[in-house]
């Protein structure tokens, strides 16, 4: 029997939590103990039945869940290629001052959160939902969730980056997509969406590269060594990136190579 890696699985899950239990969380009105001091009663997502997890494990795997997060956010969403390829669009227009540092991440991830939107859709119909309302067990919820959370990776992952990963692993090839355990596809997901960005990005630099070319090219002509080409290049930049529409063709671009695969 094929062994099962439910940590990601429980990290996603556990994220997920946070919001349901928030939302769900119900103070009851205190009640006087034997000893005449009232205890208070907390119950989290008010979920019932002997499959239910204890809200002090709950909130353990809350906090746990919010520790890897940052992890997560860099490992298992399309946050990866998004920061990338802005960053790529930054340096190749140099300015790289603007937009700041805050507000690329800003950018990156609302549109993660744009494209993933499917997929934590599905995992909130068919493992949180679920789970909330007492229907199903803690550990089938991890299950099912990490299966749409997989599916999501598979759809991004290229082929000869999961061999790769298996191939340094020594692992079994798996049988079929679904067999591929999260630990080996993570990484073979991560290499993909660096590979796809830095493709991306060296699409982006070539007009620019164009246009610093023709500007050392008269620079030099006319005998002016001593200006630097970028402070007659990058207003020409600017207003060709303007031209184009650019930052609606690279968020387009961006958002439509993560449907389109």
């Amino acid at each position: 029997m094929r062994k099962r890696s439910f940590v990601p699985a429980l990290l996603v899950l556990g994220g997920l939590l946070l919001l349901a239990s928030t939302a769900g969380a119900q103070v009851g009105p205190p009640a006087p103990s034997g000893g005449g001091i009232p205890s208070i009663s907390l119950s989290i997502g008010g979920k019932k039945g002997p499959q239910a997890l204890s809200s002090a494990l709950e909130m353990v795997l809350i906090i746990t869940a919010l520790t890897f997060a940052p992890a997560l956010l860099l490992t298992v969403t399309s946050f990866t290629r998004i920061v990338v390829v802005l960053s790529f669009l930054k340096r190749a227009t140099t300015v790289q001052e603007m937009p700041p540092s805050q507000v690329t991440v800003g950018i990156a991830i609302f549109l993660t959160v744009f494209v993933m939107a499917p997929t934590f859709h599905a995992i909130d119909k068919h493992a949180l939902e679920p789970y909330t309302e007492g229907k199903i067990g803690f550990m089938d919820a991890a299950v099912l969730a990490g299966k749409d959370l997989s599916k999501f990776l598979l759809r991004q992952t290229h082929e000869e980056d999961l061999r790769l990963v298996y191939e340094i692993s020594r692992a079994k090839p798996p049988a079929t997509a679904e067999d591929v355990p999260f630990h080996l596809l993570v990484p073979a997901f991560v290499l993909s969406e660096l590979k796809t960005a830095f493709q991306m990005g060296f699409l982006l630099y070539l007009p620019f590269l164009v246009i610093d070319i023709v500007i050392a090219s008269i620079l030099i002509s006319m005998g002016m060594f001593t200006l630097p080409p970028v402070i007659i290049s990058t207003p020409f930049k600017i207003l060709l990136f303007l031209l184009v529409d650019g930052w609606g063709l690279v968020i387009r671009s961006l958002t439509q190579s993560f449907f389109t695969t």
